[in-house]
């Protein structure tokens, strides 16, 4: 009992954070959970924007399109998806680049489908970070499913083939070989998985999953919503996009003025030896470069990307030659890089996981301190200082355990089987149960303790754009 106890009161402390920092979500504690992702889901309310946005927003608009021509989906569904993202601008950016069928990735979905149904959308945009390795924990992560309990290998590589490397590896020739840890694994479960995944062969790890994912979409979740998913290699189109744009924020700013890059990047320095340390690491300076299947950081100098553990000098910080590497994929964008072009500038919300909702506040202050030190775009920071909930928590809202994968076998996946009324009416803090990813996070409890000593407190201007 006394660790029930410890487990309920590390939850309420977690939800006080929340409650603390976002005072809007404290209504919702009660609520059922349909409530709260109707919220988060909700299109922020219409506003005069400066130019930076409504040009942000149509290359955005642009990459969506193009991604779904890519992925195959008809001239109709592309617009439909490009005219709701347009008025609703909400955007899921939580979930890893996980086969659909993974309960971290399931259970967000399910909880994006619940705010999407509850405003009368029938389309689905969603960004998956695909920046991370094959093997996050001991097998855990994109290169591993569990299936019956046993953990298989999703492409059948060698332990040297996984650890280190990325999702967006070099090119290769990965297909879904699907190989059981445990032998005498095989069975109909593992059959039937290889009859619904793709047998190709595909250039990179990322590549094959998307695709995957496609097939699976219908068969988890029906034809009632759209689905396109985006990830790192579309942001690399899209950053490069904007900055093959003369007159775009990205080029004008970051890559042609002298202050603003620098700027940023003494701002995150600053946050990282502040009373807001832990949650904005300067882990690469606005690119990661990618070499022999590994992402490698780099630190700016002098108008050039260094990788600092060699000192080679990787590109000019230039339009051409980061142009020409985003093209190759040698050079990726970071995390605030993503955030800068699918929903600063944008103006569209972002919803996270369990670490977004502190760090992306941050990015949008750090952003914000940049641009007023070098006395530019202030029609922009007035912008981001009313956005209406720019962020929120939107990952992993729903704990669940319950295997997807077999519940698909027994027939009882799909919105059309009362899915999203079951977890639709739960309570808000039921259906997000002992908040694991919260409670057992060392960054979490040093945020509760200095909320409650009062080493940090909402008013802070660090928080000013939350």
């Amino acid at each position: 009992m006394d660790e029930l106890a410890a487990d309920a009161d590390a939850k309420q402390a977690v939800l006080g954070a929340f409650a603390a920092l976002y005072p809007w979500m404290r209504s919702h504690y009660s609520r059922p959970v349909r409530d709260y992702a109707s919220r988060v889901f909700k299109a922020p309310a219409l506003k005069s924007e400066p130019e930076v946005r409504s040009r942000s927003l149509a290359k955005l608009l642009g990459t969506i399109r193009n991604a779904g021509e890519r992925n195959g989906l008809s001239i109709e569904a592309v617009a439909q998806i490009c005219g709701e993202f347009e008025k609703r601008r909400v955007l899921q950016t939580g979930p890893h680049l996980f086969l659909l069928l993974e309960p971290e990735a399931y259970y967000t979905h399910v909880f994006s489908l619940l705010g999407l149904s509850a405003q009368a959308c029938s389309t689905y945009v969603s960004y998956a970070v695909s920046t991370v390795s094959l093997v996050e924990r001991p097998r855990k992560g994109p290169g591993w499913f569990n299936v019956d309990g046993v953990p298989t290998n999703v492409f059948g590589l060698s332990r040297s083939r996984m650890i280190g490397y990325s999702l967006l590896t070099g090119p290769g020739s990965y297909r879904f070989e699907l190989m059981p840890t445990e032998p005498n694994a095989e069975g109909d479960a593992l059959t039937q998985l290889r009859g619904l995944l793709p047998r190709t062969p595909f250039e990179r790890p990322a590549h094959a999953i998307k695709a995957a994912n496609l097939m699976l979409w219908p068969k988890l979740f029906g034809s009632s919503f759209a689905f396109l998913q985006i990830d790192d290699e579309d942001v690399a189109d899209l950053v490069a996009d904007h900055l093959s744009d003369a007159g775009s924020w990205l080029r004008t700013r970051l890559l042609e003025h002298p202050k603003i890059a620098s700027n940023i990047l003494a701002g995150l320095d600053g946050l990282a030896a502040g009373p807001w340390s832990g949650w904005l690491a300067r882990g690469t300076d606005f690119f990661w470069f990618y070499e022999n299947g590994k992402r490698l950081p780099l630190r700016l100098v002098g108008g050039d990307l260094v990788q600092p553990a060699t000192g080679m000098k990787v590109a000019r910080f230039t339009v051409p030659d980061i142009v020409e590497r985003l093209a190759g994929r040698s050079l990726i964008p970071n995390l605030l890089l993503m955030f800068l072009v699918l929903s600063i500038l944008p103006g569209v919300r972002a919803l996270g996981g369990s670490y977004q909702p502190l760090y992306y506040p941050l990015m949008r202050y750090v952003i914000c301190m940049a641009l007023e030190d070098a006395g530019v775009d202030e029609d922009l920071r007035r912008a981001l200082a009313a956005d209406d909930v720019p962020g929120a928590w939107g990952h992993r809202v729903i704990e669940c355990y319950d295997d997807p994968f077999k519940q698909f076998l027994d027939g009882e996946t799909g919105v059309t089987s009362g899915l999203l009324d079951r977890f639709g009416d739960t309570p808000f803090a039921k259906a997000c149960g002992s908040m694991t990813s919260f409670v057992t996070d060392p960054s979490w409890q040093e945020l509760h303790r200095r909320l409650r000593q009062g080493m940090v407190a909402p008013t802070d201007a660090e928080w000013a754009f939350a």
